[in-house]
């Protein structure tokens, strides 16, 4: 039996070392070649029953996050905020992350990324299309797809170069956010969102199914009603069975420190500000007396994760770890 002494440890220690030193001894191997970046495009993961795949849109930077969270509060403050949180006062990687759940009998969408005329243009966004093979699915299997609501970066992926990306597919959404963006009421810099979703949503009117609160998409999956950001933002509760749940929040929150640290913070793209931060109060509440996980599809990338309460009106995400693998 080979046992090692304290003395050969450090002798044959100091004899690689002369050898390294010697002129022809061992030769420093090159330097590897640099490789670039690689972040995953999709994760996926199991709800009990239902399988689960989040899906990567952008990874976009863009300036703030003051004033597009904050608005109503000194942007001071808000810089503060970020400085305590270890982050960049004035740029930040919010997550576009749509999310696909397997339920066994059906395969669902919800919410379809900037596509070609989203907020975030290509190649740095509207990744979707492009990442569905990658991820395993075809866009001819999907049997609904879910709006959440009528925001270009949640509708914009519906169209491809001018047709239906999604063949065979209902369409979900609110039947209060369908009038809304519809009609004539968006004016202003809502106008040319309203122009968006009835070039893409509208036409395909034959093929939605008009939802309220409180509605079943399909078993487990259930409309909550998370009106404020836009007149009809629905989120979704997601029963996968085996005692896991999971909420499809939208976008009740854009910011991962800012939106839930002061829910009272007023979000720029929120149509009826004052409405979108009760909104956020609310689900922020319920959902951390609830300690279930979230999926919210401006938090960074994969978007899942919970939340904590840390004060009275005061919260903090807590990205996913190992919750869901147990």
């Amino acid at each position: 039996m080979l046992k090692l002494s304290r003395r050969h440890v450090l002798g044959s220690g100091a004899g690689m070392l002369a050898a390294v030193a010697l002129p022809n001894g061992p030769k420093a191997l090159a330097a590897a070649s640099m490789l670039g970046e690689v972040w995953p495009r999709h994760v996926r993961f199991k709800l009990g029953t239902f399988e689960i795949t989040m899906i990567s849109d952008s990874d976009t930077f863009i300036d703030g996050p003051w004033p597009l969270i904050g608005k109503n509060a000194e942007k001071a403050a808000v810089d503060a905020l970020m400085r305590e949180n270890l982050l960049p006062a004035h740029r930040y990687q919010p997550g576009f992350t749509p999310m696909v759940v397997n339920t066994g009998s059906k395969l669902i969408l919800f919410d379809t990324g900037n596509g070609e005329r989203g907020f975030v243009a290509r190649p740095d966004g509207g990744w979707l299309a492009a990442q569905l093979e990658p991820a395993g699915f075809k866009p001819d299997q999907f049997d609904v797809v879910v709006l959440s609501h009528g925001h270009p970066d949640h509708i914009g992926g519906l169209m491809e170069a001018g047709a239906p990306l999604f063949p065979n597919a209902q369409i979900v959404i609110g039947s209060a956010e369908y009038d809304f963006w519809s009609s004539d009421k968006p004016q202003g810099d809502l106008k040319s969102f309203a122009q968006l979703f009835k070039d893409y949503v509208v036409p395909l009117a034959e093929r939605i199914k008009f939802i309220q609160p409180g509605d079943q998409l399909a078993p487990g999956i259930e409309a909550i009603e998370s009106f404020g950001h836009t007149p009809g933002h629905l989120s979704f509760e997601i029963d996968g069975g085996k005692g896991q749940r999971m909420v499809f929040l939208g976008d009740c929150a854009h910011h991962h420190v800012a939106s839930l640290a002061r829910p009272d913070w007023h979000c720029v793209f929120d149509v009826d500000p004052e409405k979108g931060a009760q909104t956020r109060a609310r689900m922020f509440d319920r959902l951390a007396n609830d300690k279930v996980a979230v999926s919210a599809y401006h938090m960074p990338f994969p978007s899942i994760g919970y939340i904590e309460r840390i004060g009275p009106k005061s919260y903090r995400w807590l990205p996913h770890s190992y919750q869901l693998e147990l």
